[in-house]
């Protein structure tokens, strides 16, 4: 395994600045290790092997001449396949998409490169990110680095198997009900969803408005902290984006906060709940004491979990998101019509709205399919009021039960999924099971809230475990500081996949 895939996205960042290793040696190594890996992980839709090279020369031409470039000059990243660049394609892992060349490059993606980072490629996803496991992809099946035979997670599952795979020093992705936090559970990554309207939305192709965020997925909490700062600010395109500055991450992240109060969600805790999930709160709640936080019981009523005699799970928030995400997609999928946007079908057809239903028939897969349906029915006339009204007042519900939790706490700590990897296939019979893999996540976003997901530790099967620490609005500083200490406490040191472990340096 060569050095630079070996250090982390800031040991990689210091390394070049010192002239350590070049840009151009960094990224040729991970385009080797994607030649590699890739076969089998499967993380990457596209490759941008030519485009990053040139990049990548350039990036050390003008550090040569004393131009040493911006936070990320030279660094090598990946983006999920749902923002959009001015090269390439981007397809959202659709049929729909599939040929689809964007005029403009989001604003997310375009801070990167303005801070000199060398896009690798794009990664795989669940169709329009509707999915919690990659496996709604039209393109292909991303497969979890830990054990090619379970799910990395969605709906940026790509995006943390390239970061896990070591495939890239940090990667992009997108948040509409935990679909960073929970790929980076289960890939054993660091995975950020900052506050709603932190990160310019403008150029992400949209699943569900109120509720998507773009952030990072890395391999420790100070990557995470550095791609923070770069991708955060205001956007003069995004009518959501906040006009705040970007926030300082770095700065005091190995300073611990003095006098942490950590809450814990009663609603959350149950013996009928995986106990490895428990065992991993456990050993954070252990590091977080050890360094004289204080742990406080707290209550989020409106997103309590439900464990039936079954052991099924069920949530007022899941209910909640499945009627507001649905409603948001069928909204924003109405373009994809094969007259403005998208697939068009080539059978003749008596109409132009057999022709569009046609479009849509071929090019959109099953699970995107079933969001639009529930979506329309919830906003059709007679049912408005019943369910898409209704579960605007839960919302506003599940906002007010963590306004008043973070009266008592600075941070909640909680799992980020309700079990470790599960095999490929294993959930796809059943929608509401697989739904119900957001249970921890999803909450968050309703509330338009920032939270964090952090290795804690191994399952008796090898698997990676998380925990989830959330925040209040804009305290994305407060999170990182937060979960580095969870990070340095547990001490787990790098977190590498069997496939990438024994390869040559």
């Amino acid at each position: 395994m060569s050095s630079a895939i070996e250090m982390t996205l800031t040991q990689l960042r210091d390394a070049l600045a010192a002239g350590a290793v070049s840009s151009v040696e960094a990224t040729r190594a991970y385009l080797d290790a994607i030649a590699a890996r890739d076969g089998t992980i499967r993380a990457y839709t596209q490759v941008f092997a030519e485009r990053a090279l040139e990049r990548a020369a350039a990036a050390d031409a003008a550090r040569a001449a004393g131009r040493p470039g911006g936070l990320l000059a030279g660094v090598p990243v990946s983006i999920k396949d749902n923002m959009c660049t001015d090269y390439g394609r981007t397809t959202c892992a659709s049929r729909m998409l599939e040929h689809f060349a964007a005029p403009y490059t989001a604003t997310a993606v375009r801070r990167l490169e303005d801070a000199g980072a060398i896009v690798l490629g794009k990664t795989n996803m669940d169709e329009f990110a509707m999915g919690s496991s990659t496996e709604n992809s039209r393109l292909q099946q991303t497969t979890n680095p830990w054990d090619p035979a379970r799910v990395p997670g969605g709906s940026s599952g790509g995006a943390a198997a390239s970061v896990a795979g070591r495939l890239c020093a940090g990667a992009l992705g997108s948040d509409t009900g935990g679909s960073i936090r929970l790929p980076a559970a289960l890939c054993g990554c660091v995975g950020l969803k900052p506050t709603y309207g932190r990160v310019s939305r403008y150029g992400l192709v949209a699943f569900a408005s109120s509720l998507d965020q773009i952030g990072p997925l890395t391999r420790t909490v100070a990557d995470a902290a550095l791609l923070t700062e770069v991708l955060c600010g205001h956007d003069p395109l995004d009518s959501t984006s906040v006009a705040q500055p970007a926030p300082a991450c770095l700065a005091e992240l190995e300073t611990p906060v003095d006098g942490l109060r950590v809450g814990l969600v009663r609603e959350w805790v149950s013996d009928r709940l995986d106990p490895q999930t428990h065992q991993a709160v456990d050993r954070a709640v252990g590091a977080l004491s050890d360094q004289g936080a204080r742990i406080v019981e707290v209550s989020l009523p409106h997103s309590r979990i439900d464990v039936g005699r079954d052991g099924a799970l069920s949530s007022y928030a899941v209910a909640c998101y499945y009627i507001v995400a649905t409603a948001e997609a069928s909204s924003n999928l109405a373009r994809y019509d094969g007259v403005h946007y998208g697939h068009r079908t080539a059978e003749a057809g008596e109409d132009i709205v057999e022709m569009v239903s046609r479009s849509r028939a071929q090019a959109f897969g099953d699970e995107v399919k079933q969001r639009i349906m529930l979506g329309t029915y919830t906003l059709s006339s007679g049912y408005y009021d019943a369910y898409y009204l209704k579960a605007l007042k839960v919302r506003r519900l599940i906002a007010g039960d963590f306004h008043r939790a973070f009266e008592q706490v600075d941070v909640l700590l909680g799992p980020t999924s309700p079990e470790p990897a599960f095999a490929i296939g294993a959930k796809t019979a059943d929608p509401l099971t697989m739904y119900l893999t957001d249970v921890f996540t999803l909450s968050t976003n309703l509330a338009g809230l920032p939270a964090i997901s952090l290795p804690a530790g191994l399952s008796r099967e090898g698997l990676p475990l998380a925990v989830q620490l959330q925040g209040p609005v804009f305290q994305e500083p407060r999170l990182l500081r937060a979960a580095r200490m969870i990070e340095r406490a547990l001490d787990l040191g790098a977190m590498i996949p069997p496939c990438v472990k024994g390869l040559p340096s």
